[in-house]
């Protein structure tokens, strides 16, 4: 499987007016970045699913990216992880 990049548009409740946000994440399916969005602005700024309107996520080709850290995460030839117990 390759990894894509997806472009997630949407609004969420921040005190008593709705804001914009547009997200770039990478991930296999529209699914796996959908609740990483949910995870993300819940966790940031105490929301709940609810007040997260999520109005489209499509998938952009690496010249499209604008997120700085996502170009440098797609330019590399490998990552590896290590795993501390």
């Amino acid at each position: 499987m390759k990894v894509k990049v997806f472009r997630v548009v949407g609004r969420m409740k921040a005190s008593d007016e709705w804001q914009t946000f547009r997200i770039e994440l990478t991930g296999l399916k529209p699914e796996h970045v959908l609740e990483e969005v949910y995870s993300r602005l819940g966790s940031r700024h105490k929301l709940i699913r609810k007040h997260i309107k999520i109005e489209k996520i499509e998938e952009i080709p690496a010249e499209n990216v604008e997120s700085e850290y996502i170009r440098k995460l797609l330019s590399l030839n490998k990552i590896v992880y290590y795993y501390k117990r």
